[in-house]
């Protein structure tokens, strides 16, 4: 305070006696209140438009990363209803096998085109191709999930069944396997061991 305040002579003279020693840190140790202030941020941020497009950044970053994992099955960036051993084993072991539920779309379609026209027996055609395939989806569906059930308990013990698993099962299944999200790892009959 009440001392002379260093000329830039001074200044020159003390850096070029401090020596730069090599595998040394060369500085002074900074003082912990001042690590420590630097480090500290404000709860509430004072410029919103900054922090709203850090976190749409954020926000971006992590949707993409997610979509990679999806297209590739990257456990670690799926969603929380995709992870897991026991969901990779129920996609696997959807994925190997032919599903009558994945033939409802194109069927279906065809079924529309049929509605348009108005004869006896393309009405009946019509009807036995919609009950017939939606019961028997409903069936195949359901023998697939038993299987799964039985292999996952099997495989991972009884408390791997977790709640949900068969409504995940039979949305995979009633998808073309095109569309699938997470893809398809494996080819069909290569059931998982």
């Amino acid at each position: 305070m009440f001392g002379r305040s260093k000329t830039t002579n001074e200044e020159l003279a003390e850096q070029v006696n401090e020596t730069h020693r090599e595998g040394a840190k060369n500085r002074p140790t900074p003082k912990r209140r001042d690590q420590e202030a630097a480090r500290k941020r404000p709860l509430v941020v004072t410029d919103r438009k900054a922090a709203r497009r850090q976190d749409r950044e954020k926000r971006r970053e992590q949707i993409m990363k997610q979509r990679e994992a999806m297209r590739t099955g990257d456990e670690t960036h799926l969603p929380p209803r995709d992870k897991g051993p026991a969901k990779r084993f129920i996609r696997d072991y959807v994925d190997a096998r032919w599903n009558v539920a994945e033939f409802m779309l194109p069927v279906m379609l065809i079924v529309l085109a049929l509605s348009f026209v108005r004869t006896p027996w393309a009405m009946l055609v019509v009807f036995s191709l919609v009950y017939g395939l939606i019961a028997a989806a409903v069936l195949d569906t359901f023998l697939l999930w038993r299987r799964i059930k039985k292999r996952l308990v099997e495989k991972y013990g009884d408390d791997a069944v977790g709640r949900g698993d068969g409504f995940y099962t039979a949305m995979r299944a009633f998808q073309m396997r095109r569309t699938r999200m997470p893809r398809p790892l494996v080819a069909r009959g290569e059931y998982p061991g």
